[in-house]
């Protein structure tokens, strides 16, 4: 079976680049590493993606080794959509209203 595709949230998105954009105004390294962890996160979670824990009823979450965001995402067809990149410590579980059953 082929890799699976990915999809973002437009809002899960919106917080990559929010995130990006605080990381970077701080530390243009610091900016391109959390992207690094976010393309290294996309790649384990295609060539995997059950491997990951149930987070809720129907998602999964991969947690970032070395900044404090995880990717909310689940499997549909084969399709991993990603519901949002999240802050670990920030408003838990407020993406829930984006994912419909």
């Amino acid at each position: 079976m082929p890799l699976p595709t990915v999809s973002f949230n437009p809002q899960a998105s919106l917080e990559t680049e929010a995130a990006f954009d605080w990381y970077h105004e701080r530390s243009p390294q610091a900016a391109y590493a959390f992207l690094y962890e976010l393309d290294h996160a996309i790649t384990r979670i295609r060539e995997a993606p059950e491997a990951w824990p149930l987070y809720g009823n129907l998602c999964r979450r991969y947690i970032f080794p070395r900044f404090p965001f995880q990717i909310i995402y689940r499997i549909v067809d084969n399709t991993i959509q990603v519901v949002a990149v999240a802050h670990g410590r920030r408003r838990p579980g407020y993406w829930k209203e984006r994912v419909k059953e």
